[in-house]
Protein backbone atom coordinates (compact mmCIF):
# COMPACT_ATOMS: atom_id res chain seq x y z
CA UNK A 1 0.00 0.00 0.00
CA UNK A 2 0.85 3.55 -0.87
CA UNK A 3 1.42 5.79 2.32
CA UNK A 4 2.74 8.63 -0.03
CA UNK A 5 2.21 10.03 -3.35
CA UNK A 6 3.94 12.59 -5.07
CA UNK A 7 2.06 13.99 -8.75
CA UNK A 8 4.12 16.02 -10.42
CA UNK A 9 5.39 18.46 -8.00
CA UNK A 10 7.00 21.31 -9.19
CA UNK A 11 8.35 24.49 -6.64
CA UNK A 12 9.23 28.06 -8.47
CA UNK A 13 10.71 30.97 -6.38
CA UNK A 14 10.59 34.26 -8.10
CA UNK A 15 9.14 35.73 -10.72
CA UNK A 16 9.84 36.50 -14.71
CA UNK A 17 13.67 36.72 -15.25
CA UNK A 18 14.46 35.98 -11.59
CA UNK A 19 12.50 32.74 -11.22
CA UNK A 20 14.20 30.00 -9.95
CA UNK A 21 12.95 26.24 -10.32
CA UNK A 22 13.97 24.29 -7.41
CA UNK A 23 11.58 21.22 -8.20
CA UNK A 24 10.69 20.18 -11.63
CA UNK A 25 7.64 17.90 -12.00
CA UNK A 26 8.58 14.99 -9.52
CA UNK A 27 6.28 12.45 -9.50
CA UNK A 28 7.00 8.92 -7.27
CA UNK A 29 4.87 6.73 -4.67
CA UNK A 30 6.47 5.69 -1.52
CA UNK A 31 5.05 2.04 0.40
CA UNK A 32 4.34 2.05 4.16
CA UNK A 33 7.10 0.90 6.01
CA UNK A 34 9.79 1.73 3.16
CA UNK A 35 12.99 3.19 4.05
CA UNK A 36 13.80 5.55 1.05
CA UNK A 37 17.02 7.94 0.89
CA UNK A 38 17.23 10.77 -1.55
CA UNK A 39 20.54 12.02 -2.49
CA UNK A 40 21.64 14.74 -4.33
CA UNK A 41 24.03 17.89 -4.94
CA UNK A 42 23.97 20.86 -2.39
CA UNK A 43 21.36 23.02 -4.76
CA UNK A 44 19.82 19.86 -6.65
CA UNK A 45 16.35 20.49 -4.76
CA UNK A 46 16.34 17.78 -2.56
CA UNK A 47 15.70 19.56 0.88
CA UNK A 48 12.90 21.83 -1.33
CA UNK A 49 11.55 18.23 -1.90
CA UNK A 50 11.42 17.24 1.98
CA UNK A 51 9.87 20.65 2.95
CA UNK A 52 6.66 20.02 0.61
CA UNK A 53 6.78 16.47 1.68
CA UNK A 54 6.95 17.46 5.31
CA UNK A 55 3.93 20.42 4.56
CA UNK A 56 6.66 22.92 5.60
CA UNK A 57 6.34 24.75 2.15
CA UNK A 58 3.55 24.66 -0.51
CA UNK A 59 4.71 23.60 -3.77
CA UNK A 60 3.83 25.97 -6.79
CA UNK A 61 1.93 23.31 -9.13
CA UNK A 62 1.82 19.36 -7.74
CA UNK A 63 -0.20 17.60 -4.90
CA UNK A 64 1.13 15.47 -1.65
CA UNK A 65 -0.96 12.66 -0.56
CA UNK A 66 -0.31 11.08 2.82
CA UNK A 67 -2.67 8.30 3.72
CA UNK A 68 -4.71 9.29 1.04
CA UNK A 69 -5.39 12.86 2.64
CA UNK A 70 -3.53 15.72 0.21
CA UNK A 71 -2.20 17.86 2.08
CA UNK A 72 -2.16 21.25 0.19
CA UNK A 73 -6.24 21.26 0.12
CA UNK A 74 -6.07 21.92 3.80
CA UNK A 75 -6.09 25.45 5.20
CA UNK A 76 -2.86 26.55 7.44
CA UNK A 77 -4.57 25.37 10.63
CA UNK A 78 -5.46 21.83 9.34
CA UNK A 79 -2.14 21.41 8.15
CA UNK A 80 -0.47 22.20 11.05
CA UNK A 81 -3.05 19.55 13.10
CA UNK A 82 -1.69 17.18 10.06
CA UNK A 83 1.82 18.14 10.10
CA UNK A 84 1.88 17.87 13.91
CA UNK A 85 -0.18 14.12 13.86
CA UNK A 86 1.01 12.18 10.93
CA UNK A 87 4.58 14.09 9.93
CA UNK A 88 7.29 12.79 11.93
CA UNK A 89 10.58 15.65 11.26
CA UNK A 90 14.27 14.97 12.05
CA UNK A 91 16.56 17.77 11.24
CA UNK A 92 20.14 17.82 11.46
CA UNK A 93 20.43 20.85 14.34
CA UNK A 94 17.64 18.77 16.26
CA UNK A 95 15.20 21.98 16.58
CA UNK A 96 14.43 21.31 20.44
CA UNK A 97 13.05 23.38 22.57
CA UNK A 98 16.13 24.94 24.84
CA UNK A 99 13.41 25.51 27.84
CA UNK A 100 11.71 22.40 27.93
CA UNK A 101 13.19 19.31 29.32
CA UNK A 102 13.98 15.87 27.29
CA UNK A 103 10.47 14.32 28.72
CA UNK A 104 8.99 17.21 27.42
CA UNK A 105 10.33 17.95 23.69
CA UNK A 106 9.79 14.21 23.05
CA UNK A 107 6.08 14.76 24.44
CA UNK A 108 5.36 18.10 22.91
CA UNK A 109 3.08 16.92 19.97
CA UNK A 110 0.69 15.40 22.20
CA UNK A 111 0.62 17.81 24.72
CA UNK A 112 0.08 20.53 21.60
CA UNK A 113 -2.72 18.25 20.57
CA UNK A 114 -4.20 17.72 24.41
CA UNK A 115 -3.46 14.14 24.11
CA UNK A 116 -2.67 12.08 26.63
CA UNK A 117 0.92 10.60 27.05
CA UNK A 118 0.97 6.74 26.78
CA UNK A 119 2.92 6.07 29.40
CA UNK A 120 4.20 2.39 27.77
CA UNK A 121 4.27 3.65 24.51
CA UNK A 122 6.56 6.78 25.81
CA UNK A 123 8.44 4.49 28.51
CA UNK A 124 9.47 2.07 25.25
CA UNK A 125 10.76 4.91 22.95
CA UNK A 126 12.55 6.22 25.84
CA UNK A 127 14.35 2.86 26.47
CA UNK A 128 14.99 2.02 22.85
CA UNK A 129 16.96 5.26 22.63
CA UNK A 130 19.05 5.25 25.84
CA UNK A 131 17.43 8.55 27.30
CA UNK A 132 15.72 7.00 30.62
CA UNK A 133 18.49 8.72 32.78
CA UNK A 134 18.52 12.46 31.00
CA UNK A 135 14.53 12.71 31.02
CA UNK A 136 14.97 15.71 33.36
CA UNK A 137 17.61 17.41 31.41
CA UNK A 138 18.04 20.36 29.33
CA UNK A 139 19.19 20.36 25.85
CA UNK A 140 22.03 22.37 26.54
CA UNK A 141 22.81 19.69 29.01
CA UNK A 142 23.16 16.70 26.27
CA UNK A 143 25.38 15.88 23.52
CA UNK A 144 24.99 16.12 20.14
CA UNK A 145 24.08 12.29 19.69
CA UNK A 146 21.55 12.27 22.89
CA UNK A 147 20.04 15.95 21.01
CA UNK A 148 19.30 13.91 18.41
CA UNK A 149 17.71 11.13 20.08
CA UNK A 150 15.35 13.05 21.51
CA UNK A 151 14.39 14.62 17.71
CA UNK A 152 13.88 11.01 16.68
CA UNK A 153 11.42 10.17 20.14
CA UNK A 154 9.47 13.48 19.34
CA UNK A 155 9.16 12.61 15.64
CA UNK A 156 7.80 8.96 16.88
CA UNK A 157 5.77 9.52 20.03
CA UNK A 158 2.22 10.51 17.70
CA UNK A 159 3.01 7.12 15.47
CA UNK A 160 3.23 9.60 12.05
CA UNK A 161 2.45 7.71 8.78
CA UNK A 162 5.84 9.02 7.94
CA UNK A 163 9.00 10.13 9.26
CA UNK A 164 11.34 12.58 7.49
CA UNK A 165 15.06 13.14 8.68
CA UNK A 166 16.60 16.06 6.59
CA UNK A 167 20.75 15.08 6.90
CA UNK A 168 19.96 13.51 10.16
CA UNK A 169 23.75 12.53 10.69
CA UNK A 170 25.33 15.83 9.30
CA UNK A 171 25.99 17.15 12.64
CA UNK A 172 27.28 14.42 14.53
CA UNK A 173 30.91 12.05 14.28
CA UNK A 174 31.40 8.94 12.66
CA UNK A 175 30.11 6.66 15.93
CA UNK A 176 27.45 8.77 16.74
CA UNK A 177 26.30 8.70 13.15
CA UNK A 178 26.19 5.17 12.96
CA UNK A 179 24.24 4.84 15.98
CA UNK A 180 21.28 7.61 14.60
CA UNK A 181 21.34 5.48 11.55
CA UNK A 182 20.69 1.80 13.33
CA UNK A 183 17.77 3.28 15.49
CA UNK A 184 16.29 4.60 12.45
CA UNK A 185 16.75 1.59 10.68
CA UNK A 186 15.46 -0.56 13.83
CA UNK A 187 12.42 1.79 14.14
CA UNK A 188 12.00 1.28 9.90
CA UNK A 189 12.08 -2.79 10.81
CA UNK A 190 10.67 -3.35 14.15
CA UNK A 191 7.41 -1.20 13.71
CA UNK A 192 7.14 -0.85 10.42
CA UNK A 193 7.84 2.65 10.60
CA UNK A 194 8.18 4.29 6.97
CA UNK A 195 11.04 6.08 7.07
CA UNK A 196 12.44 9.10 4.34
CA UNK A 197 16.36 9.95 4.82
CA UNK A 198 17.78 13.02 2.97
CA UNK A 199 21.48 12.63 3.11
CA UNK A 200 24.42 13.75 0.90
CA UNK A 201 26.39 10.24 2.51
CA UNK A 202 26.19 7.23 0.12
CA UNK A 203 26.97 5.22 3.15
CA UNK A 204 23.49 5.89 5.11
CA UNK A 205 21.59 5.53 1.40
CA UNK A 206 22.78 2.39 0.06
CA UNK A 207 21.65 1.04 3.40
CA UNK A 208 17.82 1.79 2.03
CA UNK A 209 15.70 -0.11 0.44
CA UNK A 210 15.76 2.49 -2.35
CA UNK A 211 17.41 5.36 -3.41
CA UNK A 212 16.34 8.72 -5.57
CA UNK A 213 18.93 10.53 -6.93
CA UNK A 214 17.64 14.58 -7.42
CA UNK A 215 19.80 16.74 -9.72
CA UNK A 216 18.60 19.94 -10.72
CA UNK A 217 15.31 19.95 -9.07
CA UNK A 218 14.35 16.25 -11.30
CA UNK A 219 14.39 12.49 -10.50
CA UNK A 220 18.07 11.60 -12.43
CA UNK A 221 17.71 7.95 -11.25
CA UNK A 222 14.97 5.65 -9.10
CA UNK A 223 16.50 2.63 -7.56
CA UNK A 224 16.04 -0.34 -5.80
CA UNK A 225 18.72 -1.78 -3.93
CA UNK A 226 16.83 -4.35 -1.51
CA UNK A 227 13.11 -5.44 -2.41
Amino acid sequence: MDILKIENLSKVYGKGETAVTALDDVSFSVKKGEFLAIIGPSGSGKSTLLHMLGGVDRPSIGKVLVDNTDIYQLNETQLAIFRRRQIGLIYQFYNLIPVLTVEENITLPLLLDEHKVDQRQFDNIVQTLNLQKRLSHLPNQLSGGQQQRVSIGRALISNPAIMLADEPTGNLDSKNSGEIVDLLKMFNKTYNQTLIIITHDERIALQADRVISIQDGRIAKDEVIRP
